[in-house]
This record gives C-alpha cells, structure tokens and sequence, in this order.
C-alpha cells in the first residue's frame, strides 16, 4: 500500500485538465458537472457556485481519489507515478484503476508495460475524445 499526498504538480494537471466552471453543464456524456470536474446528485442545469466553494469540491473529489490510489497500489511508486494515478481515478473513477491493466502492471513494478496502458483510455461514449488522448498522454508522460 503507498502512503502519497497529491502534489502541487498533480493538482496543477487535474485543474488544467478539468478547467473551471462556476456555473454547472452537462459533459460529452451528458453528466452534470461543475467546478473542477465534481459530479454526482447534488448537480443539476442551472446550479452556480463560487470559487472557494470549486475548491472545496476538488479538495473533497481528490481525496477520494487519493484514498483510491493508496489503497490499490501495492508496489513501489514515485510521487510523479502516484500523481498520474490519482489523476486518472480523479477522471474516470476508481473503480476503472482497480479493474485495470495499468493496474495490474505498477503493482507487478512493470513500469514500461503500465505507462502505455493510460491511452487505452480516451473514449468517452464509444468514440476517442481528444482532450481525453491529450488528457491520457499528459498523465502517461508524468508517471
């Protein structure tokens, strides 16, 4: 089990990534979403938050993410590796790490195989999104 904080450096790439919106819309698949990327219930068409209140959210949404990656990984990691990590589940879920390839290969300390497992990873709704490839190659580049 790994015992990481998310760095600034993987915070900065889950904002650039994510992007801010103070005023809640529905994503390529039509989930409502809003801030740094935050989803669930609570969300709905017309919902508006402030700033502070956005990063609140994405301190809350990482940690469950970071809580994910902790857990499943039970190889040696580096903070760069860890933080591509908590990226991807911070996008896709923890359950798509934990069912994984990638998965398998960083907790086998294959680091060469796990890295191009990121990009297998860039549809959303069947097709390949590009902010998604950009997304997965950034993350694949970190770790």
């Amino acid at each position: 089990m790994a015992n990481f904080t998310y760095s600034p450096n993987g915070l900065a790439l889950t904002k650039q990534f994510e992007g801010l919106e103070l005023t809640a819309y529905q994503d390529q698949v039509g989930v409502w979403t809003i801030g740094y990327g935050h989803t669930g219930p609570s969300v709905h068409g017309g919902m508006t938050i402030t700033q502070d209140q956005a990063d609140q959210l994405l301190e809350s949404d990482v940690t469950g993410a970071v809580t994910c990656v902790n857990r499943a990984v039970t190889n040696q990691i580096n903070q760069n590796q860890f933080d591509a990590l908590v990226d991807f589940v911070f996008n896709l879920g923890c359950a798509s790490l934990l069912t994984s390839t990638l998965l398998r290969f960083v907790n086998a300390g294959d680091f060469a195989d796990a890295a191009p497992q990121f990009l297998r990873w860039d549809h959303a709704g069947g097709v390949v999104v590009p902010g998604l490839l950009k997304r997965r190659q950034a993350e694949r580049a970190l770790f």
